[in-house]
């Protein structure tokens, strides 16, 4: 018997397909192979990765709130056939490809300080103190390449490596915590608990305050609009909605400054 021959009486491999039914498919659809955690699916071509492991019949238990790139809990690696190179996206957004394997990372163990953001001096120097592994940092650009939010994650880190606490804050802004920089660091960095921890610096005491929202603050815990409030929770739907509908709205175009309400009972 050839080679040929023995290998053609092997059984085939059966690949599973997918039967899940949280996706609603546009008319026409159709279906490509992927590869979920190394085993073979046919999914619809129009899904993202999100979808289309539902429909494949796995449950997301968490991870799953948003569904819009925002709570960063559904970070994918994947790769592309012919492609050497690891890819980086949220499932919730990115669409599947032909042969595409990919991996789910829920959570990655990055080192995280244990501190109280009251207790902390607002310098360069406590942030060192915490993660003493920032100057471990070899400017590698692997962590800003496997961001999905596609934030500059070595300008933050080179940042704060240069005492500038509001610059790092600022270029980490759009961070959604889902730790593929640090899965990707040579360094072995935590880069997104060091933004975070940057934030909440810059939040707490560097960031101008806001004298406008204090004053507000201060009318309503002095029971200045008590009376409005108790007016509308007395209303029925229909007058909620039509107040809604009727209330003053500033122009859109409006130069700052310079529009007031004809009436102010809220001023």
């Amino acid at each position: 018997m050839s080679h040929h021959e023995s290998s053609e009486s092997k059984p085939k491999k059966k690949v599973q397909v997918a039967t899940g039914d949280r996706a609603i498919l546009p008319e026409g659809a159709k279906t490509i192979p992927v590869y979920i955690m190394g085993k073979k699916y046919e999914v619809p071509e129009t899904l993202t990765i999100m979808k289309a492991m539902e429909y494949a019949g796995f449950k997301f238990l968490r991870g799953a709130g948003c569904r819009g790139g925002i709570c960063g809990a559904c970070p994918t690696v994947y790769r592309k056939p012919g492609d050497y190179k690891l890819h980086f996206g949220l499932a919730c957004q990115t669409v599947v490809e032909p042969n595409m394997y990919l991996a789910q990372i829920p959570f990655y163990p990055a080192n995280r300080a244990a501190y109280k953001i009251e207790d902390l001096e607002p310098t360069p120097e406590t942030i060192y103190a915490l993660y003493p592994e920032l100057f471990r940092c070899v400017a590698c650009n692997n962590c800003t390449k496997a961001c999905p939010m596609g934030v500059d994650v070595l300008g933050y880190i080179s940042a704060l490596k240069q005492g500038d606490i509001a610059k790092a804050a600022e270029l980490s802004f759009d961070c959604i915590q889902c730790g593929m920089c640090a899965s990707r660091c040579m360094g072995e960095l935590p880069q997104y608990h060091i933004a975070q921890l940057a934030r909440r610096m810059y939040g707490k005491y560097i960031m101008p305050k806001a004298e406008h929202l204090a004053k507000r603050v201060k009318e309503i815990e002095s029971g200045k609009y008590d009376d409005l409030l108790k007016q509308l929770q007395t209303m029925s739907h229909e007058e909620l909605e039509k107040r809604y509908k009727e209330r003053e709205r500033e122009p859109d175009m409006a130069p700052n400054g310079t529009w007031m309400p004809a009436s102010d009972p809220y001023l």
